[in-house]
């Protein structure tokens, strides 16, 4: 299977976030991909987390990476196999899942459960003087709204 990989320089700017969310959307629509197929909305939500993510907590430029499987058939309307997205940014610190709570309402803290969810996969590695972080996208992506089933009490706890 062949892969077509695309990136995209990410400016230490939280501005940056929405840029990417649009490339990313003009990449897969490229790709043949629906738009507001339930994929779209996961890439692109599990993608404005990861390049927040690096934009925030590191203050440098990062680098996000998409991999998009190649169909054999071109009449083939959904990705070959799974979509894999990259955030490349230069620091050396894990990633660490943060727990927001039982609070509905808070603004941060659950970018990385939110890609635990909504992902086949992901981990990070060592990247150079920084990291990679990365995830795996299936063609039968949930539907972008994983919190509505979240157990919040157990959250709390």
């Amino acid at each position: 299977m062949q892969v077509l990989q695309v990136q995209l320089a990410v400016q230490p700017d939280p501005a940056e976030v929405g840029r990417a969310r649009r490339w990313v959307r003009t990449r897969l629509l490229n790709h043949g991909v629906d738009p507001d197929a339930p994929m779209a909305e996961t890439v692109v939500l599990v993608v404005s987390e990861l390049v927040t993510n690096a934009v925030v907590h590191t203050g440098c430029p990062a680098v996000l990476r998409l991999c998009l499987p190649m169909a054999d058939d071109p009449e083939q309307d959904a990705p070959a196999g799974p979509l894999r997205v990259e955030v490349a940014d230069a620091s050396q610190a894990a990633p660490a899942p943060r727990h927001a709570g039982a609070d509905e309402n808070a603004t941060n803290g659950r970018g990385l459960e939110l890609v635990e969810l909504l992902c086949e996969r992901w981990g990070w590695y060592p990247d150079g003087s920084g990291k990679r972080v990365w995830c795996e996208i299936g063609t039968d992506a949930r539907p972008a709204d994983p919190l509505a089933d979240v157990d919040w009490a157990a959250l709390a706890q």
